[in-house]
C-alpha cells in the first residue's frame, strides 16, 4: 500500500490552437498511475468542491485510488497552463495561490495507514510554499523510520522562487533528503538545485551519502541511474519510441518504481537497502517501460499493469 501526497490541478494543455482541460500535477499523475498498475493507492491532497475537483476525483476513484484521506475545500481548483516546445518537452504556468492544492496546513494531515509507504511529489508546490509545501516537508519528518518514505523534488521555478533564490531551496531540499530512504530525481533538477557542482552525478552520490539508501535518477532517453548509500551505481539504457510528448513521463517512471518496490514487498528502509544489483536493474526496467508508454501518448496518461507486463 503506498500514499501519495501533494498537489491535483488541472492542465490547461494546448490542443489544435486551444487549451484542453486535463487533470494532473505530479503526485495525482502518480497516484493515477499506481492504480492502473494495481497497486493499493491513497491519494493525500486538498481537492476543491468545485467542477474540476469533481473532475479530479471521479478520475483518481476510477483508477482504483482511495480518496479517505484527501481533504475537500471550497476554494477553486489550482490550474496550470502547459507550454510544449518543438521537442514536446512541456514547460508550465501556475495558478496557484487561493486554491485547494494549496490550503493543505499540517492540521489536515491524518494518521497513515500502518504498514503504507508514503510519497510526496512537489511541482508548483515546493518546500518553501506555506503553508502546504511546509506541511508536507513536515509530513515526510513525521513518517521517517515508521514507513517507507520518497520524494521526487521536481523543481519548478516557482518553488526556487518561493524560497528566495535557487540556492535556499536547494538547501530546504538537501535537509528533507537526508531524512529520507528513497529519492527519484531527474539529472536536470539535479543541475538546477545545485549548478555550482560540477556534474548531476556529484550530486547524486552526495544526496545518496546522506541518508537515502538510494537516489534514482532519471536521465531522459539515457535511461536511468540508481546510486545506493554503498556506492554502487545500476543503470539501464533508455527505450527507444516515438515520442507524442514528455508530459507526465517522470511521474509514470515514479509510478513504475513505486509499484515494483510495493509488489515485491520492500516495505522499509532495511528491504530497500538490500536490494542486489539484478533486482534493482529490474526496478529500474519496470519504471523505464511505464515513463516510455506514457510519451508515447498525448498528456499524463500512464499505463495499465497489462501494457507493462505484456
Amino acid at each position: 500500500m503506498i500514499v501519495v501526497a501533494g498537489e491535483a490541478l488541472i492542465d490547461l494543455a494546448p490542443r489544435d490552437g486551444l487549451l484542453l482541460p486535463l487533470a494532473g500535477g505530479s503526485p495525482y499523475n502518480v497516484a493515477v498511475g499506481l492504480g492502473r498498475l494495481g497497486r493499493a493507492t491513497h491519494y493525500l491532497g486538498g481537492l476543491s468542491r468545485d467542477a474540476f475537483g469533481r473532475l479530479l476525483a471521479e478520475r483518481l476513484a476510477a483508477d482504483g485510488v482511495d480518496l479517505s484521506l484527501a481533504p475537500r475545500f471550497e476554494a477553486p481548483s489550482t490550474l496550470a497552463v502547459v507550454h510544449l516546445d518543438d521537442e514536446g518537452r512541456a514547460t508550465y504556468g501556475f495558478y496557484l495561490d487561493g486554491t485547494a492544492a494549496a490550503a493543505i496546513e499540517q492540521a489536515h494531515l491524518p494518521a497513515l495507514p500502518d504498514r503504507a509507504a508514503l510519497h510526496v511529489s512537489l511541482g508548483a508546490i515546493g518546500f518553501a510554499h506555506e503553508p502546504t509545501g511546509a506541511a508536507l516537508a513536515a509530513l515526510l519528518r513525521r513518517e521517517a523510520g515508521t514507513r517507507l518514505t520518497s520524494l521526487d523534488p521536481n523543481v519548478r521555478p516557482l518553488a526556487c522562487h518561493q524560497a528566495g533564490g535557487v540556492a535556499a531551496y536547494a538547501r530546504m531540499v538537501d535537509e528533507v533528503v537526508a531524512g529520507l530512504d528513497l529519492v527519484k530525481v531527474s539529472d536536470e533538477d539535479l543541475a538546477q538545485l545545485h549548478p555550482e557542482v560540477d556534474g548531476w552525478q556529484a550530486v547524486a552520490r552526495r544526496w545518496a551519502g546522506s541518508g537515502p539508501a538510494q537516489v534514482v535518477v532519471t536521465r531522459g532517453p539515457d535511461g536511468a541511474v540508481a546510486i545506493t548509500a554503498d556506492g554502487r551505481e545500476v543503470s539501464v539504457p533508455g527505450e527507444r519510441v516515438e515520442v507524442v510528448d514528455t508530459v507526465g513521463a517522470g511521474d509514470a517512471f515514479t509510478s513504475g518504481l513505486l509499484a515494483w518496490l510495493d509488489r515485491e514487498g520492500v516495505s522499509g528502509r532495511a528491504e530497500l537497502a538490500g536490494l542486489d544489483d539484478d533486482a534493482l536493474r529490474s526496478a529500474l526496467t519496470s519504471a523505464r517501460r511505464a515513463a516510455a508508454i506514457t510519451c508515447t501518448r498525448a498528456g499524463s496518461d500512464p499505463p495499465r499493469v497489462d501494457e507493462v507486463e505484456g
